[in-house]
């Protein structure tokens, strides 16, 4: 049981190091980064969220589901209408939510 602490503390500290340290680096100003990385680092996010929110989406016991009877995909679609025309984060997890909550229990029974 103890190794597994040691485990975690120490992969913890290793972690912390590594993002600290490259932190510090580009915050101190000891090192720029290339504007070819800069351009490629503007991907990263959307790229992530896309590889976690895409497979629970279209996905359903492994098989891919585009049909009406994928009440997650028809929340996530009300969900990308209203980060389109909102703008606003919390408006579009609240709106994604209630539409998958109401699909759920309106047409589930």
């Amino acid at each position: 049981m103890n190794n597994i602490w040691l485990v975690m503390i120490f992969g913890g500290l290793i972690t912390f190091g590594m993002r600290f340290s490259l932190i510090y680096l580009l915050a101190e100003g000891r090192y720029q980064v290339p504007a070819t990385m800069r351009k490629a680092l503007h991907y990263v996010p959307p790229a992530v969220l896309s590889a976690i929110i895409f497979p629970e989406l279209f996905l359903r016991e492994g098989v891919l589901n585009i049909s009406l009877e994928n009440f997650r995909l028809l929340a996530g679609l009300v969900a990308i209408l209203v980060a389109w025309f909102s703008k606003n984060t919390l408006l579009t997890i609240i709106a994604g939510m209630l539409a998958l909550f109401l699909l759920q229990v309106l047409l589930l029974g």
